[in-house]
């Protein structure tokens, strides 16, 4: 099967649908990937890489198209708006300029913010009469509402108009949490939606994996928190526990990432002389499995809302499978997914009592409880979110999607 995958972000930027690329070629398909120039997290273009102009690369068995966008920049909305637009436009203009002569069996989405960009594998789909598959990562417009990004109420209703749109011209939308099948179903209309969960990447699971330069305190109880560190990542409740706890609980934070807000981070932590919390960076992925393999416990957190309490973050599958206790400060599907994995703790999104409460009930349990948590979280990652499993499961939603539009379109002729 001929496969086009679109995604504003991918290799050499962090996100997981590098390995899910990689796991559909090894899956017998033929993929190429529409992508735009690498610029996140930081907001300039990856050195060997030209704003203008598009380019050609083979990587890992597929080859990658780049087409050329605004560079997101050192923040600011109006910065962040061009590189989401600028994207969508030569992804539509300039993407079947470049895929010239190319069939496609399937078109598939990676639907992370803005799910805008399907706009641009819709206008593929019409000229390759290809099946088009979404994988909606995200739920629009909610998003928007909660992290604060459009208050304007018809601005947010016309985003739902421009959703709708783009779910019913789609060939089949996967989801990526259960949590996830009502909201889209009642946006979808006509099309098929169905679960299809992020797996977790290889390196989280492998048994070999990289040395990392950041050692952490033997001495002390590590919790670990690492990823995006954004608005919606509830980071003030982070350091309200940390200094409810203290510095002489043993207990330290380690923050590994980058983020929005960073440079409020690091004046809090210096304002409030809070020592127990060390902000590590970013660090390459390859690294992180050391890093987990040091930690006591693994902390996920999120602000409430309905549409974050639907969400499965991604760090959760890689947690799963590192076989450390988690410690989840958030609400609804993510929690959920901890509890039933039997993986840890968890305790209600942005309450910093409840999670210095819950660090605190982690750190005196017995190293024997909490093994036994972390071997339950690899079995849960395995039975769950095995990436090969996964991947197989996608080229089933993909093999169906082109059956079911070849089906259509006998009908009509």
């Amino acid at each position: 099967m001929k496969v086009l995958l679109l995604s504003q972000h991918f290799w050499p930027e962090s996100f997981r649908i590098n390995e899910v690329a990689q796991s559909l070629v090894e899956q017998g398909c033929e993929v190429t990937v529409l992508t735009g120039k690498p610029n996140y997290p930081d907001g300039d273009i990856f050195p060997g890489y030209q704003v203008a102009g598009v380019q050609r690369e083979r990587h890992e068995g597929y080859e990658i198209v780049r087409v050329p966008l605004m560079p997101r920049g050192r923040g600011g909305a109006r910065r962040l708006v061009l590189n989401y637009l600028s994207f969508l436009a030569a992804a539509s203009v300039l993407g079947p300029w470049a895929l010239r002569g190319r069939r496609f069996d399937a078109i598939f989405v990676y639907g992370t913010s803005p799910i805008l960009q399907a706009i641009a594998a819709i206008v593929l789909k019409w000229i390759k009469r290809a099946a088009l598959v979404v994988w909606v990562q995200d739920l629009w417009p909610d998003s928007l509402e909660i992290t604060g990004f459009v208050r304007n109420r018809r601005l947010l209703a016309a985003v739902a108009v421009v959703v709708r749109w783009i779910y019913r011209r789609s060939d089949l939308l996967l989801v990526q949490s259960p949590a996830f099948m009502a909201p889209v179903l009642a946006m979808a209309g006509p099309t098929p939606v169905a679960v299809h969960e992020n797996p977790a990447d290889r390196a989280s699971a492998s048994a070999a994996f990289a040395p990392t330069t950041l050692q952490l305190e033997r001495t002390a109880f590590n919790i670990v928190f690492a990823g995006n560190l954004g608005t919606v990542q509830s980071l003030d409740c982070v350091l309200d526990a940390a200094e409810r706890l203290g510095a002489p609980s043993g207990v330290r934070w380690v923050l590994v990432g980058s983020g929005a807000r960073d440079g409020w981070l690091a004046d809090q932590v210096k304002a409030r002389g809070l020592t127990q919390v060390t902000l590590a960076g970013r660090l390459p992925p390859e690294q992180m499995p050391a890093v987990f393999e040091q930690a006591d416990a693994l902390l996920v957190s999120l602000t409430g809302g309905p549409a974050l309490s639907r969400t499965v973050p991604s760090k959760i599958q890689a947690y799963l499978a590192a076989g450390r206790p988690i410690l989840a400060s958030m609400d609804g599907e993510g929690a959920r997914v901890v509890q039933a994995a039997g993986a840890g703790l968890a305790c209600a999104a942005e309450d910093a009592a409840a999670l210095a409460a819950a660090a605190q009930a982690l750190r005196d349990l017995p190293p024997e409880a909490r093994q036994r948590m972390g071997e339950a979280g690899r079995r849960y990652y395995a039975e769950h979110y095995d990436p090969d499993r996964l991947a197989r499961a996608l080229v089933g939603h993909l093999t169906g999607a082109v059956a079911a539009r070849n089906r259509q379109e006998k009908k009509v002729q």
